[in-house]
């Protein structure tokens, strides 16, 4: 009987304890974002610029996840690997600009001389624990081995699917400069990054840290926080800005009026990364769908969208394919071009008539 006792004090107290020791779980200092004197940070978190509850309704965070698991629906991952195409990145020409989905909300872009990443998870899973949250067969064709030297890495938010401990640990000795919200760099500099290549900065900043590309910080309209305790970091979009054309990169971000705002500040994009996937009714206010994702795109007056956050995991009960669905039809009738290239595809800046292909349709549902 006790040793029966002391198991399942070992299995459900001691082992979870001693787990959350782990690197990957890093204890946010409140002090320290405090001293980042935020207009954004009050009664001890970090607020959008609108009103914006996580989820809406009566349900729990923990009804939601149980549900999750018990009723999931069968089509939210593809049954067959989902095509891709591995370009060299160390071979690409240094004078065009480019763009390369990686599949969800992660991109390399060549811009101005310059490389970037945005958001990479390269790992086999995004979550706390190995086993859960694992990519889609196949869209992984990269490894932090396939990353060239880079110049700026971009960090949206802390949420797993786009904070990779493991990728950032492998990606460590490639990157020279890390932008991101305030209270994220927290996690660089315990993870090794030197400090002074961490430049954490609030809404609506700009770094002009001269290379030729203007960076600058702006809203989102999501959440924070790895665990338990919430929006302690910034969440942020990104924009750059150099003498040949304008980027946008939303992050997470639910539907809001921050879009025409920024698009009006920037007289709009030439291109877009906009989220478009993992979309449900009870937590509409953090992510788009498709159709609102189309809307974003024009209040930001872009050339072009690429509907990001989708094609690499299941974090909603939709079908896999459904945003690419979705979006080809909320497209229509707009002024700007859809983007919707293979993981790994490159997508050349200065060409404006590339025609992509409805790859989706070509996999078993």
């Amino acid at each position: 009987m006790l040793l029966s006792l002391l198991a399942i004090i070992v299995v459900f107290i001691v082992i979870p304890v001693v787990y959350l020791y782990r690197p990957e779980f890093v204890k946010i200092s409140v002090p320290e974002v405090k001293a980042q004197d935020s207009d954004h940070y009050r009664q001890g978190q970090f607020h959008n610029v609108e009103p914006t509850p996580v989820l809406t309704g009566s349900g729990s965070f923990a009804k939601l996840m149980l549900e999750f698991l018990l009723h999931g629906n069968p089509r939210r991952r593809p049954k067959q690997a989902l095509p891709t195409v591995k370009t060299l990145l160390l071979a690409l020409p240094a004078d065009r600009d480019v763009v390369i989905w990686l599949g969800h909300s992660s991109f390399f872009v060549q811009l101005a001389g310059k490389r970037l990443l945005v958001d990479p998870v390269l790992s086999q899973n995004a979550a706390p624990v190995p086993f859960g949250n694992r990519v889609f067969q196949g869209t992984n064709p990269y490894t932090p081995a396939d990353m060239p030297n880079i110049d700026y890495l971009l960090m949206t938010h802390d949420h797993w699917d786009h904070l990779d401990y493991a990728t950032l640990i492998a990606l460590k000795p490639k990157v020279k400069q890390v932008v991101c919200g305030l209270g994220v760099g927290q996690y660089f500099r315990a993870w090794g990054f030197a400090p002074e290549r961490v430049h954490e900065a609030d809404w609506f900043s700009e770094l002009n840290l001269g290379d030729g590309i203007d960076i600058s910080v702006l809203p989102a309209r999501h959440f924070s926080g790895r665990l338990f305790k919430k929006n302690q970091t910034l969440w942020v979009s990104f924009a750059l800005q150099t003498a040949a054309r304008r980027l946008y990169f939303s992050g997470d971000s639910g539907y809001g009026a921050h879009f025409k705002k920024i698009g009006e500040q920037f007289d709009g994009f030439d291109f877009v990364a906009l989220d478009s996937g993992q979309y449900d009714e009870r937590w509409s206010h953090i992510h788009m769908r498709p159709e609102e994702a189309a809307q974003a795109a024009t209040d930001l007056k872009t050339g072009a969208l690429l509907p990001g956050h989708i094609g690499k995991f299941a974090l909603a009960q939709h079908d896999w394919n459904d945003p690419f669905i979705r979006i080809v039809k909320a497209s229509k009738n707009h002024d700007w071009r859809l983007l919707t290239p293979l993981i790994g595809q490159p997508l050349w800046l200065d060409e404006s008539e590339t025609a992509f292909e409805r790859w989706w349709e070509t996999v078993s549902r």
